[in-house]
């Protein structure tokens, strides 16, 4: 049985998931720019070229493969977070996609941005696409990641039973 059978005929999540899914290459690769370009101006202010500077500026062509259960676990959580799972009507002649993509696009670059002073993010984003010389590395880093999206959004993304609240010891 499917996934997506678990939805109601009038979920938005069907058109929801179709648009972040439609987005994900796009907003991966922008999440990489603004994490290379914020470590470049705020981690080495002086523009000193040691061999991890010099990394990441020769490298143009991200490793993303390691970023989809980052991807699909920040996904779900926007589904979570935005509440009624029933489609809303619209009166500007815009489609219920064109609207979720833009909802989502717009609520993912404002979570990076957020993401940005927290150095542990940076490092593990550099390291799964640009800094992984092995996949092991990358691994550990995804698992830093999914860590992060527990303690930033205080849930826990199980894979079989969902999303559910966590409580941050802090």
């Amino acid at each position: 049985m499917g996934h997506s059978r678990l939805l109601f005929p009038l979920d938005k999540n069907y058109t929801l998931k179709e648009a972040q899914s439609d987005t994900k290459s796009h907003l991966l690769l922008g999440m990489v720019e603004k994490v290379k370009h914020y470590y470049l101006v705020w981690s080495n202010p002086l523009g000193i070229e040691d061999d991890t500077i010099k990394a990441i500026n020769s490298c143009h062509r991200f490793s993303m493969e390691h970023f989809d259960v980052f991807y699909h676990e920040i996904a779900g959580v926007y589904r979570y977070k935005i509440g009624s799972n029933q489609l809303e009507f619209i009166f500007n002649g815009r489609s219920h996609y064109d609207k979720y993509r833009d909802d989502w696009s717009e609520a993912f670059e404002i979570w990076i941005e957020g993401f940005l002073t927290y150095p542990h993010f940076i490092r593990a984003v550099l390291e799964m696409a640009i800094l992984n010389k092995e996949d092991r590395v990358a691994f550990l880093a995804s698992n830093r990641l999914k860590v992060f999206i527990t303690q930033y959004f205080a849930v826990k993304v199980y894979k079989y039973r969902g999303i559910l609240p966590y409580k941050v010891v802090a």
